[in-house]
């Protein structure tokens, strides 16, 4: 089969995309500093498999456009993106999957639109219901004033940071939070130095990632990081906006996935050990050992079978043709 790639004019923005196959819908959401192409091991195997995947650039990555006002990056507008990209491919309804950033969207989606998106898949961020206070209002009460969620709310700094070498960014986030960095696990506190001076220098490229790979994902950041950072800066605004979601529950079909070497799931283990009262419909929690937070590059067989497995269980008859 042979990916179509393009560009889709849907809420006020273009979004460029790639599609392949038919059948029930697959909608792949990235994170955090990535783009469509981390997800270029599973999009021919579920389209083989007798899905019609759409895996696109999200708001401000890649291809995509990024509006300049940091309040066009809220989650509202992340999940209209992808119901207005629905509407536009002609679906009516979607299983959506999220990895970092794009499981927060996967999951907002989900709640917001259970009509639209009829099951969920969060990869390395587990559901978590809205908290009493903001986000980061919630960090500076715990002293986590150096957590990197802080460090990114500033403008410039972390831009400066990141836009020197974006290939050279890249390359250390990618190893500093990948199975094969060495202990200890990262922990998000930011130095006086910064962002990327928390990751140990990488002796390479790791096993997962080849220098193709790497260029292609450094091309997407060609304009800078700021679109992708504007994410992050909007945490305590989406609380304000989400506020009357506090307490919802997702009840369509759920799965949480991630490596069990990724910090994330240490600093989420209160919201995973809770996924099963928050998230009624449940079927799979999968922590994939020896993997990291890019567990569909690290794993990319393991992640591919886990979520066949997944929508073969929640999904209406497939076109097998």
């Amino acid at each position: 089969m042979e990916i179509e790639t393009k560009s889709i004019p849907v809420n006020g923005i273009t979004i460029r995309v790639d599609t392949v196959g038919s059948g029930f819908p697959v909608l792949l959401c990235h994170g955090f500093p990535e783009s469509r192409h981390c997800w270029r091991n599973q999009v021919p195997k579920l389209a083989q498999a007798g899905f019609s995947v759409i895996a696109p650039d999200m708001r401000g990555y890649g291809e995509t456009s990024a509006p300049a006002n940091l309040e066009d990056y809220t989650l509202l507008h992340l999940v209209g993106d992808m119901v207005g990209l629905l509407d536009a491919l002609g679906h009516d309804q979607a299983v959506i999957v999220g990895h970092d950033m794009g499981a927060i969207v996967a999951w907002t989606a989900a709640t917001l639109r259970p009509d639209r998106f009829i099951a969920v898949a969060g990869l390395s961020v587990p559901y978590a219901p809205h908290r009493a206070v903001p986000p980061l209002e919630g960090l500076r009460r715990n002293g986590m004033n150096d957590f990197y969620w802080l460090w990114f709310r500033e403008h410039g700094p972390a831009e400066a940071e990141m836009d020197a070498n974006p290939a050279e960014s890249l390359r250390r986030v990618f190893w500093g939070l990948s199975g094969a960095a060495a202990e200890p696990v990262w922990t998000g506190m930011i130095d006086k130095e910064g962002f990327l001076a928390t990751f140990p220098v990488p002796p390479g490229l790791p096993n997962w990632l080849t220098a193709k790979d790497l260029e292609i994902e450094a091309a997407g950041f060609a304009r800078g990081f700021r679109g992708a950072l504007n994410w992050y800066r909007n945490f305590d605004r989406d609380w304000r906006l989400l506020g009357a979601f506090a307490g919802a529950r997702i009840n369509q079909p759920s799965m949480f996935l991630a490596g069990a070497r990724d910090p994330v799931v240490s600093w989420g283990h209160d919201a995973i050990v809770a996924l099963p009262k928050n998230l009624p419909g449940l079927v799979a929690t999968v922590l994939v050992p020896g993997a990291g937070h890019w567990v569909q590059q690290e794993a990319p067989e393991i992640v591919t079978q886990e979520l066949l497995n997944f929508l073969h269980k929640v999904t209406p008859q497939r076109d097998k043709s």
